[in-house]
């Protein structure tokens, strides 16, 4: 794990020393003290010149683009003009601009880490919500499959309880009908002739 980040780390270093140096390509009077120097300033191009202070190694300048005997004049961050030797200036940053220019560009990676980080969460909180929420419509739907089947099964029976009710009821006429059409007839005769023998 330390690998991949030492080395995704050189290549963010590479990436923004090469951005630096293409920046400084374009624009011609940005300029960096050489590392781990004390560079004297003086005012004219040449070490016969009064010194007039020093730079510090990493420091950005603005070159002016005069160049005499091997001395670059140059205008610090403070406004002081003068002039340093040019083998202790050049165009692309130092260290310590490039581990900034890193830090942030580190900073700037880990907020969106921890943003897409959070919409991870809030997507996962959803998909669980949906879940659960199906689940639920699964159960329901279950539920009413089984009510509609116990309906159905009620209808089935309750169909096949009017279709016995209507076989007795037709089972009672028919009897009532035999015993109009075939008892009736008999005995009613039977009556008119015992009353004719006592006649």
């Amino acid at each position: 794990m330390m690998n991949i980040k030492q080395t995704f780390l050189t290549l963010l270093f590479c990436t923004s020393l090469s951005s630096f140096a293409e920046e400084a390509d374009i624009s011609n009077n940005a300029g960096y003290i050489s590392e781990d120097l004390i560079v004297y300033m003086h005012t004219g191009a040449g070490k016969n010149y009064r010194i007039q202070g020093s730079v510090s190694s990493g420091e950005k300048v603005q070159l002016t683009g005069e160049v005499t005997d091997d001395y670059s004049e140059i205008i610090t961050d403070k406004n002081r003009i003068g002039w340093v030797e040019s083998k202790y200036v050049s165009t692309k940053p130092g260290m310590r601009y490039a581990i900034a220019d890193l830090n942030e560009q580190l900073a700037s990676f880990q907020t969106e880490k921890s943003e897409m980080t959070r919409q991870l969460s809030e997507a996962t909180n959803e998909i669980s919500l949906l879940e659960s929420e199906r689940s639920d419509l699964q159960n329901s739907i279950a539920a009413l499959n089984m009510d509609l089947t116990q309906t159905k099964s009620q209808l089935k029976n309750q169909d096949t309880s009017i279709k016995k009710q209507w076989f007795f009821n037709g089972a009672i006429v028919l009897g009532i009908g035999l015993l109009f059409g075939l008892v009736l007839p008999r005995l009613f005769s039977k009556r008119k002739a015992s009353m004719e023998n006592w006649g």
